[in-house]
């Protein structure tokens, strides 16, 4: 089935993120071709799949833009460093699009092995992208400097992920956060990528305050911040709101907070209640990563592990809770794509790459497309990673 040219998707109810209802969607050479109101008429000399969903929901491909695509971890001995994430981890979740980053580990990972990584998806068929740096300062990067990653090497489009109020950072100093972010800012209007600085929020008391303190000394737009982790804690997700109010991007991690924070669902469930700006939230998995828990001391007290389908899992959660599927999906998908300046995906529009999943009656992935290609046909795998059974 991966070798027709052209798919014709027939009585497809379309969230593109927005309610289209029912559709005919025409997909051929990895993009989307057209939507239909009515059936077409198609010359029978082409090659064409035709697919009648049945009325079953098509929506965009998720973008899970906080990814260990290398593996994450190694905060509690060379043992715990997670392998690779397999292209299969991102399918099976519906993530269609993955950008990847490094995070405690910049030393023994680097931006080289991540750019390598990065490549490899794109070669099995997923749309792959990554940051340069890590948790720390100076950064790591793979031609010297934050600004000359992004502008020469196609697929970094940003910075990240630089850790604050945690005890694992560097501790960057005011001066320090605005030296990498004007290198951020310049590269996206050089380039037309990203071009944020993608924060790192720990559970210090400090917060966003070195985030406020940027945006009141500076003229660095807004949109250059982007802290990451906020529902780890009540006051931290409450000071990312106002922030959003201010021009930045905040992103959510499907992570459990035992209490601490505010559960993911929870805390997308507030913001859709808000009047906080709708397209300013995003959500990610930080798949790949270690999922660390440590005392007041910095001691490691339990750890575990993320992919992307806790991200998937949070989205179930909500529209099992009743939330409209308009209202909580562009934060999967559109919210993303406008962040990191993808202008090819995150909707269902002709013009579009045809990053696709279709979901059942239950409203679980039943089929998961992505430039074009099937990965999951009728939930069983038809595409697989290189090296995976």
């Amino acid at each position: 089935m991966n070798k027709q040219s052209l798919i014709l998707l027939k009585n497809a109810n379309i969230f593109a993120p927005q309610a289209l209802g029912i559709r005919h969607l025409l997909v051929g050479g990895g993009r989307i071709l057209q939507i239909f109101d009515s059936l077409p008429n198609i010359d029978s000399t082409l090659d064409v799949q035709h697919l009648d969903v049945q009325g079953a929901t098509l929506i965009p491909g998720l973008i899970d833009a906080h990814t260990h695509i290398t593996g994450g971890g190694g905060e509690a001995g060379f043992a715990t460093r997670v392998p690779p994430v397999p292209l299969s981890q991102f399918t099976r979740a519906g993530v269609t699009t993955a950008v990847g980053l490094l995070g405690t580990d910049d030393t023994t990972r680097n931006t080289e092995s991540l750019v390598a990584q990065v490549y490899g998806l794109r070669e099995e068929g997923l749309s792959a992208y990554c940051y340069t740096g890590g948790y720390h300062l100076p950064p790591t990067t793979l031609t010297g400097s934050v600004k000359t990653d992004i502008v020469f090497v196609d697929p970094i489009v940003a910075v990240g992920e630089l850790a604050i109020s945690d005890h694992r950072s560097s501790q960057p100093t005011l001066n320090e956060l605005l030296k990498v972010a004007s290198e951020a800012h310049v590269a996206r209007l050089m380039t037309g990528k990203a071009g944020t600085v993608h924060l790192h929020l720990g559970d210090g008391e400090r917060g966003l305050s070195l985030v406020r303190e940027a945006l009141s000394t500076s003229e660095i737009p807004p949109r250059t911040f982007n802290p990451t982790h906020v529902n780890r804690q009540r006051f931290l997700f409450e000071e990312a709101c106002e922030l959003a109010k201010q021009g930045c991007w905040i992103d959510v991690t499907a992570f459990e907070t035992d209490g601490e924070g505010y559960e993911p669902a929870d805390a997308l469930s507030r913001y859709i209640a808000s009047d906080f700006p709708q397209d300013k939230l995003t959500i990610s998995s930080d798949g790949g990563g270690c999922l660390p828990c440590f005392n007041k001391q910095g001691h490691l007290t339990k750890m575990d592990f993320a992919n992307s389908e806790s991200m998937t899992q949070v989205l179930y959660e909500l529209l099992g809770n009743g939330v409209a599927l308009p209202d909580c999906l562009p934060f999967f998908t559109s919210n993303v794509a406008s962040l990191m300046n993808f202008h090819k995906k995150g909707k269902i529009q002709a013009g579009f790459d045809a990053d696709l999943v279709i979901l059942d009656d239950s409203s679980r992935i039943s089929h998961v497309m992505a430039l074009g290609v099937w990965h999951i046909f009728d939930k069983s795998f038809v595409k697989k990673g290189t090296f995976e059974d």
